[in-house]
């Protein structure tokens, strides 16, 4: 096996945020970009010579290309097997798996859900042996080793087929690699069998529910396939954009009431079906709906805690629950009458998993549409949706019956996002300094007829490995429990994204059904008056409200 030496220089933009490292697609496609940071990744993660690396992605644009040359480098650098998905395919929730069944880690192409395609987004993680994100002590090593990176290393190797099952081996056999290309579906529809009443599932499709879940033309199409509509006995049809396209069919595959329009306005009309789901790029997010009704992730998670008896996988309980910091409160009602504990972490996955692998959790949840559970170490859509249908057949009830018994058990907490996307990075940090500087003063102040209890810049000391994450966000809590966070978003590309997030709680029966806007507007107010957003960002309107 030939191995070349490539000098390069350092570039000054790779240092991984919350999910990896996301740039525009075109950016990837310079020079020495990918192979510079898959060096300097390969380099950190010191996978030992019979260790193997699972690589796989959401099939966007330039994965395939992708994957070979991080073959090819792989090699180089001394690994002697990867496992790979058939077409380079691999949902995150997939490799998350995969990883787990006894690799030394993962690298996962994906940007999750922003948009694809020549002119879309492109991104690289690793994930751990445990099969969750890295930590941040490894990124932040990356990102020093990527910044003073002078050479990387490339092997030449016959090509990889990616499309037949089965080994490979390229190169010599005393310095070659070895290829194992899997099917990307299969090991994952076993391990949500193993979770999932299947048989009560398919009664409930057999007798007459209807479903329709949109894979957006991303990664879980044909893992919906497999499982609702070849094991579940769901119509076929019932998985619609279910074919993987490098540019998700020209769409925003992020499922939410505003990109996974279609699918809203069907769960919304004349002729709805009982039971509505999508799911975004990787595979890791989900939208519950409900004939006429949205489930929002929040209560989706309290909901899912509530129920979890009911399904074989969590039959024996739950021993805590946890929650990103910006996710409403929901779930913590639910943990404190079922005497478990609820934790609340930064934003992002990989914070969850030191609570997960010391069995301190067994679900936990992000208000982005993300929800998961000791299984993996990702969040995952297709189990989110899953879980769902086994509590709809265990209760017999329909989405919207479900949760307003749960509204009138323990209580509503009303919920909103507001996003600033592509904001300039200077106003928006100017958004979040200010804030900042104002929060030590907020407490017990009075912002429109509310006061304010306290207020603070989020600060997680992990209660496993004691590591500190600081300036997680800004949080306003009032005294009649109603909050309000601020934080800049890492999932983006270009610019800043401001996310805010606004909760009310209501435990008045007569309260129960309000329109969520009509609720929240109050709050709103305060929230975009205390930001100084209009006057900071020169936005009279947020990109997108969930």
């Amino acid at each position: 096996m030939i191995i070349d030496t490539i000098p390069t220089s350092p570039f000054a933009d790779q240092r991984p945020g919350t999910s990896g490292l996301r740039k525009r697609t075109t950016v990837f496609q310079q020079p020495h970009y990918l192979e510079n940071f898959v060096q300097a990744l390969l380099e950190e993660a010191a996978i030992p010579r019979d260790g193997a690396l699972v690589v796989g992605g959401d099939g966007r644009f330039l994965n395939r290309e992708a994957i070979a040359t991080i073959v090819r480098m792989a090699a180089a650098n001394g690994i002697t097997r990867v496992v790979v998905g058939r077409g380079g395919l691999l949902s995150t929730p997939a490799a998350s798996h995969l990883i787990r069944q006894g690799a030394a880690g993962g690298i996962i192409l994906s940007a999750s859900h922003n948009p694809g395609g020549a002119d879309g987004d492109f991104g690289i993680k690793y994930n751990a042996s445990n099969g969750g994100p890295a930590p941040e002590a490894f990124t932040n090593a990356v990102a020093a080793r990527a910044a003073k990176l002078t050479r990387y290393h490339i092997a030449q190797l016959p090509p990889l087929d990616l499309d037949v099952v089965g080994t490979q081996r390229l190169g010599t056999h005393a310095g070659g690699i070895v290829v194992d290309v899997v099917d990307p579906v299969a090991a994952y529809a076993d391990l949500m069998a193993s979770l999932f009443d299947f048989g009560a599932i398919r009664a409930l499709f057999a007798s007459g529910f209807r479903m329709r879940f949109d894979a957006m033309h991303a990664i879980t199409g044909p893992y919906a396939r497999e499982i609702l509509e070849q094991r579940l006995g769901a119509p076929a049809g019932t998985v619609i954009n279910a074919t993987p396209l490098p540019d998700f069919g020209g769409g925003h595959p992020d499922p939410n009431l505003t990109y996974a329009h279609d699918l809203v306005e069907e769960l919304f009309g004349s002729a709805a079906p009982d039971f509505g789901a999508a799911s975004d790029g990787d595979g890791d997010r989900n939208m519950i709906l409900g004939r006429h009704f949205f489930v929002t992730p929040s209560d989706s998670l309290a909901v899912l805690a509530a129920n979890a008896t009911r399904v074989p996988g969590y039959a024996r309980g739950l021993t805590g629950v946890a929650r990103s910091m910006p996710t409403s409160a929901a779930v913590d009602v639910v943990a404190a009458a079922l005497g478990i504990p609820c934790f609340e972490t930064p934003t992002g996955w990989k914070f969850f998993g030191t609570l997960l692998d010391a069995g301190r959790i067994t679900l936990c949840g992000e208000e982005s549409f993300g929800t998961g559970s000791d299984h993996v170490r990702e969040k995952d859509g297709l189990w989110a949706v899953l879980f769902w249908l086994n509590v709809i057949a265990a209760r017999g009830e329909s989405v919207e019956a479900i949760v307003r018994a749960h509204w009138a058990q323990f209580g509503r907490h009303y919920y909103t996002r507001y996003d600033y996307e592509g904001v300039a990075s200077e106003a928006a940090q100017g958004v979040m300094a200010q804030l900042r500087a104002a929060a030590p003063t907020l407490a017990g102040r009075a912002l429109h007829g509310r006061e304010v209890a306290s207020a603070d810049d989020f600060r997680y000391v992990d209660p496993v490995d004691g590591s500190v994450s600081e300036h997680q966000g800004v949080r306003v809590h009032f005294t009649d429990g109603a909050r309000i966070v601020y934080r800049l978003s890492g999932t983006g590309t270009e610019g800043a994204t401001i996310r805010i997030y606004i909760e009310a709680r209501e435990t008045d029966p007569a309260r129960l059904g309000l329109d969520t806007a009509a609720a929240l507007q109050p709050l709103v107010d305060i929230a975009l008056a205390l930001g100084e957003i209009a006057a900071r960002t020169g936005r009279d309107a947020p990109t997108v409200i969930t």
